[in-house]
């Protein structure tokens, strides 16, 4: 649901500038009722952010109720709350968590033998 008028924290619109200065693409979604503030792509990556105003006491810094139950209800990518430009900054430029497949135990990895090796399965030649 699209809301006509929706309040934007006073600190989103440099946030936003400093995203974008260092090349994100960011689409603003705050108009959309109980969704997260910026969708932000940075280097193949993107980012959920709800930003919050510092400036503001704590108790308008709380995620609304339907904010609230998006975070935790989201099977996407991690959901972010960022204050300040640096937060921001800091979210999109670390590193990549490592998404690999852990390896195979060193037993595991090795190419079956004669004693091990199925008897109803060939053994695998080795390559030349």
């Amino acid at each position: 649901m699209i809301r006509t008028a929706s309040r934007v924290d006073g600190n989103q619109p440099y946030i936003v500038a400093a995203l974008r200065r260092i090349g994100c693409s960011v689409l603003h979604l705050h108009q959309l009722k109980n969704c997260f503030d910026l969708l932000v792509g940075y280097r193949g990556r993107t980012f959920l952010m709800e930003v919050k105003d510092p400036s503001q006491p704590p108790s308008k810094r709380k995620l609304t109720p339907g904010e609230e139950e998006f975070r935790r209800t989201w099977n996407g990518t991690p959901y972010h709350i960022v204050e300040t430009i640096d937060q921001a900054i800091a979210l999109v430029t670390a590193p990549a968590p490592c998404l690999c497949p852990k390896p195979l135990p060193a037993a595991a990895s090795q190419p079956p033998t004669a004693a091990t090796s199925n008897s109803t399965t060939p053994p695998v030649p080795p390559l030349p």
